[in-house]
């Protein structure tokens, strides 16, 4: 699209050029006639307009914001639970260095702007395709009034251009309530999808499918927000001072109405896309009983751009428009010119099928009943440690062992050299210890030494010798307990990186494509605004039995990811809701989606935490009041036997901790807008 771009303003402009040699005044400014009057100049509006989208892809950082850049760009380490990362990127998601405002309101400018001027050119194209330029406007505004509302409630809302000097009047626009603002959200998203194409003329472009699964995704934010702030103690909402506008949060007498309507309109834009028959799983590579199949299969999902799955996908190309992905989150024997980005942890992990677990849901290392109880279970190699886990799991993450870029992946955090069987190496798991790691253990201090690990690689890799030969501590990955670039939790992220051993990694060199929206999602959707209307009381919407199309995708999703159908049919309670939330944790993870979902569950605040993992998990064991923690997965190896054994510790290697707060849930508005601004209020209690 942005070579489109490019290519059509260069030939405008050599247009412009050759004028001036017949003696023609040249065009200073490209002006309506010659972006309106036919589909080539409306080519390079619509690509100026998609430039600017607010999408979350390899160009998009939490902490930065909507800045197009992508530098360090890593996946779920949001303080999501999904992944933990060194940096300073790593981090609760409680707001933007760059705020999403002013760029939004240009971006709603050129949307408006085309809504009010096209009809002055509407016999310059055919029906259907000036009607597709129209709804792309509407989609782009509903996409835009989408990403502020999810971040601040309720907002101005710009719907149509206001010149300076002579519209100064109608400069100050206040912010709508949150109500009002969702209400506008849903109003666009229906006029685009009434105006769309079923199918995009450019790829990237949206269509009405596009349109109304990003419908479902937005209107299901909007009945979770107007159902769980009331879950949130005291309320969760509240008047802006200068307006006296309900900005955040919904009315007493409001919110059931509002959360039920809302759910209705997600529930109905999904099931028009499932029925629609456009869309479907992707399965190409997918054998039944096929754990290899089923798990390579799910890997050459995220880059086959003719997937049966991809309803919206951002495009690269090098060298005109390429990322930088890989060259951060790639294994550390890979690095160039960084590495491990993306370090999934044990408590993702325990999402998953294939593992035993402890009684209080975590993942099963020793013989006892808890992490500090019992002896190590032993394996003959790291890989055996996940021989039955979901092939969904082994597609997302790199487990230590397994093979990726023709290489096997040796995470090791280190060598005992001590007698079996091995007790536990902490006698305390808990979170208060959280800051105390293997460096600090008696095993590896004091003389006689039985445990050795490593602090740097290279060099400074800790030697012992076995069967007649030295081996590294920490292995090829590390962990190295003083260097934060290794495997930090002792397992890599795989989603998204190319594993084609001739692909050079470099930055910006990097052109797998993004899925922006899929499938799977869709039907997410549907199961979880399914089950909230039938929790409510409500009717379908379209007469299907929703509690049997919310199974159906669920079986459906889980099927494709190697994992078991449901043991029994969905009921109208939080049992079956919390299936539904922990299978979106898992198929949507690394997918810049699970931050917004626990955000909108309002299940991030201590109070609420219980829920955080989309099944009840007992906080106390990962958090402490606004605080918490996420835990690795550790390999050792063992010199007696030559067998390995795990360890799952709160991270020892630059130790994350991560804090939310009840107003955390709706960002600050840019202080420099409420300082300035007679009418646009900052969040109450901010």
């Amino acid at each position: 699209m942005k070579r489109i771009y490019i290519a059509l303003l260069i030939n405008i402009i050599l247009f412009s050029a050759c004028s001036d040699i017949l003696d023609i005044s040249p065009k200073n400014i490209i002006s309506d006639d010659d972006l309106m009057t036919s589909e080539s100049g409306m080519e390079i509006y619509m690509a100026r307009m998609y430039s600017q989208m607010p999408f979350e892809d390899f160009k998009y950082t939490a902490q930065w914001g909507i800045n197009y850049s992508g530098w360090l760009c890593a996946m779920g380490i949001e303080g999501t639970g999904e992944a933990l990362n060194r940096d300073g990127i790593c981090t609760a998601f409680t707001g933007e260095s760059t705020p999403y405002w002013g760029m939004a309101f240009t971006l709603l400018r050129d949307a408006n702007y085309l809504l009010e001027k096209l009809p002055d050119y509407k016999n310059s194209f055919a029906e259907d395709t000036y009607n597709h330029y129209l709804g792309e406007a509407y989609f782009v505004r509903a996409f835009v009034f989408y990403a502020m509302a999810r971040r601040f409630g309720g907002i101005p809302l710009v719907t149509k251009v206001i010149n300076y000097p002579e519209d100064k009047d109608e400069m100050d626009i206040p912010r709508a309530s949150e109500e009002e603002t969702w209400d506008q959200i849903l109003s666009d998203f229906n006029s685009a999808i009434s105006l769309l194409q079923p199918t995009s003329p450019i790829s990237g472009y949206s269509n009405k499918y596009v349109a109304l699964s990003f419908k479902s995704e937005a209107m299901l934010y909007a009945g979770s927000v107007a159902k769980y702030n009331e879950t949130v103690t005291g309320r969760l909402t509240g008047l802006g001072q200068k307006t006296g506008v309900r900005v955040i949060g919904f009315a007493e007498d409001r919110w059931q109405n509002a959360a039920n309507k809302y759910f209705s309109e997600a529930y109905l834009a999904a099931q028009e896309v499932i029925q629609s028959g456009m869309y479907s799983l992707y399965k190409e590579k997918w054998i039944e009983n096929d754990p290899e199949a089923q798990y390579q299969n799910m890997v050459d999902m995220f880059s086959d751009l003719n997937s049966p799955e991809n309803i919206m996908v951002r495009e690269y190309s090098y060298p005109t428009y390429a990322h930088g992905y890989d060259a951060y989150n790639v294994p550390f024997i890979f690095k160039s010119p960084l590495a491990s980005g993306t370090c999934p942890t044990a408590d993702f992990l325990e999402l998953f099928e294939g593992f035993d677990h402890y009684p209080d849901g975590t993942i099963k290392t020793t013989t006892g009943v808890s992490s500090g109880d019992g002896n190590y279970l032993l394996y003959d190699t790291p890989m055996d440690f996940f021989k039955d886990a979901e092939p969904r799991l082994r597609a997302y993450v790199i487990f230590p062992g397994d093979m990726f870029k023709n290489e096997e992946i040796e995470i090791r955090a280190g060598v005992y050299t001590g007698s079996e069987p091995i007790s536990p190496l902490f006698s305390d798991y808990s979170y208060e210890t959280a800051s105390t790691g293997y460096q600090h253990l008696a095993l590896y201090k004091e003389t006689p030494k039985e445990l050795y690990l490593s602090p740097r690689e290279g060099s400074q890799q800790e030697i012992v010798t076995y069967n007649g030969e030295e081996i590294n501590a920490a292995g090829a990955n590390g962990p190295f307990y003083d260097n934060g670039e290794s495997c930090l939790t002792g397992l890599y992220g795989r989603k998204w990186l190319v594993d084609d051993p001739s692909f050079v990694v470099n930055q910006w060199t990097c052109e797998q494509p993004f899925i922006l929206m899929r499938y799977a999602e869709v039907l997410l959707n549907a199961a979880e605004a399914a089950i909230e209307l039938s929790m409510a009381g409500v009717s379908s919407p379209d007469g299907s039995d929703m509690l049997q199309v919310a199974a159906d995708a669920i079986n459906d999703i889980r099927i494709r990811a190697g994992a078991s159908e449901l043991a029994s049919n969905f009921a109208s309670d939080e049992d079956s809701r919390n299936i539904i939330r922990k299978e979106r944790r898992k198929e949507l993870a690394f997918e810049h989606k699970i931050k917004w979902d626990i955000r909108r569950w309002r299940v991030q605040h201590y109070e609420g935490r219980d829920g955080f993992w989309g099944e009840p998990r007992d906080k106390v064991a990962y958090s402490n009041n606004a605080q918490y923690r996420f835990r690795g997965l550790y390999p050792f190896f063992s010199t007696e036997s030559g067998k390995y054994f795990f360890d799952s510790h709160f991270q020892w290697v630059k130790l994350k901790t991560f804090q939310y707060n009840i107003v955390d849930y709706y960002f600050s508005i840019p202080s420099g807008e409420v300082s300035k601004s007679p009418v646009i209020d900052q969040q109450p209690n901010r």
